[in-house]
C-alpha cells in the first residue's frame, strides 16, 4: 500500500502513498463494508436533499470537497503514510453513534457517524498527517447534513419573528401603513404571513455554505474566512427583511396577487445574489485593508 525509504542508518522511514494491488483490494473491501452499513442511510439522505428546498444547495458540498482534495493532490501524494491505531477508537465511536442513530431514528446521528467513520479510517490507514491535511474538505462535508428537526424548529421560529420585525421596520421607513401581529403583517390591501419558509433560514444556510467556498477559493486567511461566515448571518437576515418589505410594497401598490407566485420566487433569487455580492465586497474590503496596513507598516 505504500513505498518506504531508508535513512542513513538503514532503518525504514514512513513511506509516501503508493498503492499496490493489495492496497487497492483493501480499499475495495472497506468500501464494500461501508456501503453495506450506510447505503440505506445515504439513499434517504440524498432523497431528502433532492426534495427539501432548504438543502438543495448541499449537492455542491461534496463536489467542492472533492475539488479541494484534487487541488491538493500533490501534497497528499508526498505525505508520509503513518498508520495510527487511534483511528480504530474513532471508528468504534462512529459505529456506536450509528447504532444510536438507527435505533433512535435520528438521521443526524446516523449521518454524522459516517463523517466520523471516514475520519477514523483515514487516521487508521494513513495517519494523523493525512487527516490534518484533509481536515478542511472533511469538515466542509458537515454542511450537507440537514439540521436535526428539533434544532431546525428552535432556529426557524425566532428567525420568523426577527424577519417580521425587520420587514415591519423597513415598511415604516418606506412610509407604508401596516400593523404587525407576531409574524403577520397587515397592510390595507393584503396580509403578509412570514411563515416558516419565509424565515430566511434557507438563504442563511446557502449563504454560509457559499461564504465557505468563497473564502477558500480566493485564499483568504483563516480569520478572514471565519469573519466572512459570521458576517453572512446578519447579511442574510437583513436581506430577508428587505424581501419582506418588497413583498409589502408590491402588494400595496400593484395588487396582492403580484406579491405572490413569480415575484416571491424571483425576489428570493435577487436577494440571495445581492447578499452574495455584499459578501464579495466585504471580502475585497478585507484584502484592501490588509494591503493598506502592510504599506503603512513597511513605510
Amino acid at each position: 500500500m505504500r513505498s518506504a525509504t531508508i535513512n542513513d542508518n538503514g532503518s525504514p522511514l514512513a513511506g509516501t502513498l503508493r498503492l499496490d494491488w493489495l492496497g487497492w483490494m483493501q480499499i475495495l473491501v472497506l468500501a464494500a463494508l461501508v456501503t453495506a452499513l450506510f447505503h440505506r442511510i445515504v439513499v434517504a439522505w440524498v432523497e431528502q436533499l433532492w426534495t427539501d428546498p432548504y438543502y438543495s444547495h448541499c449537492f455542491l458540498v461534496p463536489i467542492f470537497s472533492i475539488w479541494v482534495i484534487w487541488n491538493s493532490r500533490a501534497r497528499f501524494w508526498n505525505l508520509p503514510v503513518q498508520p495510527n491505531w487511534s483511528g480504530v477508537i474513532i471508528t468504534l465511536c462512529s459505529l456506536s453513534i450509528l447504532v444510536l442513530g438507527v435505533f433512535g431514528d435520528e438521521n443526524f446521528l446516523s449521518r454524522t457517524s459516517l463523517m466520523l467513520l471516514l475520519a477514523g479510517l483515514v487516521i487508521q490507514f494513513f495517519g494523523w498527517r493525512y487527516f490534518r491535511a484533509g481536515l478542511f474538505p472533511w469538515a466542509v462535508l458537515f454542511l450537507m447534513i440537514p439540521l436535526p428537526r428539533i434544532l431546525f424548529s428552535q432556529i426557524t421560529l425566532p428567525l420568523q419573528f426577527l424577519s417580521s420585525r425587520l420587514g415591519s421596520g423597513l415598511l415604516d421607513v418606506a412610509g407604508i401603513w401596516h400593523l404587525r401581529e407576531g409574524n403577520l403583517i397587515h397592510l390595507r390591501s393584503l396580509t403578509l404571513d412570514v411563515a416558516e419558509a419565509c424565515s430566511g433560514l434557507r438563504s442563511l444556510m446557502s449563504l454560509i455554505t457559499v461564504s465557505v467556498f468563497y473564502g477558500y477559493v480566493f485564499q483568504f486567511k483563516r480569520w478572514q474566512r471565519l469573519v466572512l461566515v459570521l458576517c453572512s448571518i446578519p447579511i442574510a437576515i437583513v436581506a430577508n427583511g428587505f424581501r419582506i418589505m418588497g413583498s409589502g410594497v408590491v402588494g400595496q401598490y400593484w395588487g396582492p396577487d403580484k406579491s405572490e407566485g413569480f415575484f416571491h420566487s424571483f425576489s428570493g433569487v435577487v436577494v440571495f445574489v445581492f447578499s452574495f455580492l455584499l459578501l464579495v465586497a466585504l471580502g475585497h474590503a478585507f484584502q484592501l485593508a490588509l494591503r493598506l496596513f502592510r504599506r503603512r507598516a513597511t513605510a
